[in-house]
């Protein structure tokens, strides 16, 4: 570790302190987000001008407390990801891996502080689909999921320009497409009106009032024995 690492851990460690001082409510979920991209920023490598890496497995350590409570925030981890895949594409990052963020308790931190530690692991990567709807992201599984107002949709949106079972999204675990169920105001891919098509991944569906967003992510492999694998659903 070099000498601006220590001085930027330092800087971390007096500035989780200062934070455990002051918010005796507990630690935010800005906090987390906050450390890390403190943490990618800290531990970027320059390997040639235009490849610059980052770990990309992270532990975040926080006491009993605040574990509980962080847990018990619904999508937390994925708001996470989101938050360290848009710092990596801002910055001109890359991993080597497919990324994963494990919550971990620890005795001897009080309540407010927080750790994260961080490392590149190479392996295979698991390309997860996953589709943008109305800010919050829901994975898309291998089959048909339907998209649509009424309550027998997978998906179901608010929208009266929307059909009850509008239209739905095809994917075989590489490839992914859309059909239109015979919807009454039709369907489009970025801005163009389909009966079907192939979905490329940052694809734009409208649904009536609704732009929903295809999108194709990486995650650890499953076969990854590492021991830093996200799990779906919640927290590792």
């Amino acid at each position: 570790m070099g000498i601006l690492d220590r001085f930027e851990r330092g800087l971390e460690r007096l500035f989780n302190g200062a934070f455990a001082k002051t918010f005796r409510s507990g630690l935010q979920p800005v906090e987390i987000s906050a450390a890390l991209k403190r943490e990618m920023d800290t531990r970027a490598s320059i390997v040639t001008r235009d490849r610059v890496l980052v770990p990309n497995r992270f532990n975040v350590q926080m006491s009993q407390v605040d574990y509980t409570r962080i847990s018990q925030i619904a999508g937390i981890q994925d708001e996470l990801m989101r938050v360290v895949e848009q710092h990596a594409a801002k910055q001109g990052y890359q991993f080597s891996g497919g990324l994963s963020i494990k919550f971990l308790e620890n005795d001897s931190l009080s309540e407010g502080r927080i750790e994260v530690d961080s490392r590149s692991v190479q392996g295979q990567v698991a390309w997860a689909p996953i589709l943008d709807v109305d800010g919050e992201r829901i994975h898309v599984g291998v089959g048909s999921t339907v998209i649509g107002r009424g309550s027998e949709a997978d998906i179901t949106i608010a929208d009266t320009g929307a059909s009850r079972k509008h239209a739905e999204v095809v994917w075989d675990g590489k490839r992914a497409g859309i059909r239109d169920l015979g919807s009454t105001n039709g369907t489009k891919v970025n801005g163009r009106s389909i009966s079907q098509a192939g979905l490329e991944p940052d694809s734009t569906i409208q649904i009536g009032r609704h732009r929903i967003v295809f999108r194709v992510i990486p995650q650890a492999d499953p076969s990854d024995d590492t021991g830093y694998l996200p799990r779906q659903g919640g927290l590792t």
